[in-house]
């Protein structure tokens, strides 16, 4: 850390009154593998929103296009709050917003397993799209700061806890609400009140050590980028997100009506198959940080989006084992990109860490709900298999990574 950024960051004394500015540190892995630990409760039960998707049409008698409907809601109330949440904390830093926000996705928990029509699925979907805007920024901001340097390292740490929830959800919803009906949803509150205490531990850190940290990091790393090159890296960022997460949605929501409608699967073992993509999708994640670390994050976003579209292409033409390996195979390369898209943002606008965190997560969140509701209206009038065949060619949209500017090349 530079010694001239210590009058600056006097200002932002811990609670415990030390003005000094923070000795430099090497990577801090129990609050990395802290805020990544509570990634993972969160994504956890936020897949469990999704995995519920059979039993709340069954339930309800909804259509694929309500369906899409509450994936919309969710995942745009989640995606409009993250950028705006971002960017107050940049200026008002807000530890405690964490531990609050997970207050309300158990809130969200309970009306989901109280609910009795479409229009309070429609309320408990957005409460829990609130908690989790409220995350996201925040938390990936607590991880970049206790990373000493290894940013994608510490992204993918983190990333890779939320993916590996994600991975984690649908087997618990198989385990529990499967069994026990929407009722069975309550017991995920417990995830949540484990979350609510490991961030409220993380807070403590970020207030006694952080939050001077966070003031001598966006002094000294920066991208060095005009105006004009951001504005180019932006508009490519977005197109590379939409391609990556249309195509996801296309699995995290609708793969196991894909394998029920195609292979007569059952709902429970439909799940297995779900469950295998999304633990490949969390072993690519953590791979695709310190890879980028190592080659830089141009590199990777090449790999993830050329490298997965064998694969993409292959996959609505294969037999049930085929299409398990293949639903891997595109976990593993597609999912590196993320964090290097993130690592890559934040490069490119130093110091608004909060606010590139909340775009990048509110993009994911945004783009994921509008492809899923889009895609169930397409599922309802060509049917899911067709689908499947169309969005196959989504991540040939890689192409637009030659058009990102050069940041930094290794860490």
């Amino acid at each position: 850390m530079s010694a001239k950024s210590a009058t600056l960051d006097a200002p932002a004394a811990s609670s415990s009154g030390s003005a000094a500015e923070p000795k430099p540190h090497g990577f801090l892995l129990p609050i990395v593998g802290g805020a990544a630990f509570a990634h993972l409760l969160n994504d956890l039960i936020q897949a469990m929103l999704p995995s519920i998707y059979p039993l709340l049409k069954s339930n309800f008698s909804l259509s694929f296009g309500q369906i899409g409907i509450i994936a919309l809601v969710y995942q745009v109330t989640a995606s409009l709050l993250q950028p705006w949440i971002g960017m107050y904390t940049d200026k008002h830093p807000k530890p405690y917003l964490l531990p609050s926000g997970m207050v309300m996705t158990l809130i969200g928990i309970g009306l989901i397993a109280a609910a009795n029509s479409f229009p309070m699925l429609l309320i408990a979907s957005a409460v829990i799209g609130v908690g989790s805007a409220t995350f996201h920024p925040e938390a990936s901001r607590i991880a970049r700061l206790a990373s000493g340097g290894r940013f994608g390292t510490a992204q993918s740490t983190f990333q890779v806890g939320g993916n590996t929830g994600s991975a984690i959800g649908p087997l618990l919803t198989a385990a529990v609400v499967i069994p026990l009906g929407q009722g069975g949803v309550a017991w995920f509150t417990l995830v949540a009140l484990v979350a609510i205490l490991v961030l409220y531990r993380l807070t403590i850190w970020v207030q006694d050590h952080g939050q001077a940290k966070a003031r001598s990091l966006a002094r000294t790393h920066g991208a060095g980028l005009s105006r004009a090159q951001v504005i180019q890296a932006v508009i490519v960022i977005c197109i590379l997100m939409f391609a990556k997460f249309v195509y996801i949605a296309s699995f995290t929501n609708y793969f196991t009506f894909y394998l029920i409608e195609r292979f007569n699967l059952s709902v429970q073992n439909s799940q297995m198959f779900l469950f295998m993509f999304l633990a490949a999708v969390a072993a690519g994640t953590f791979a695709g940080g310190p890879v980028g670390d190592c080659i830089g994050r141009k590199a990777v976003i090449w790999i993830s989006f050329l490298g997965v579209a064998p694969f993409a292409l292959a996959l609505p033409y294969a037999n049930l084992f085929w299409t398990a390996v293949l639903a891997i195979a595109v976990g593993l390369v597609m999912s590196s990109a993320f964090a290097a898209l993130v690592v890559y943002a934040q490069e490119a606008v130093p110091g608004r860490v909060g606010l590139v965190s909340g775009l990048m997560f509110g993009l994911m969140f945004g783009i994921g709900g509008i492809g899923a509701a889009g895609l169930g209206e397409l599922a309802d009038m060509k049917g899911i298999v067709w689908v499947y065949g169309v969005t196959s060619f989504l991540p040939m949209l890689g192409l637009a990574t030659a058009f990102l500017p050069r940041t930094h090349h290794k860490a």
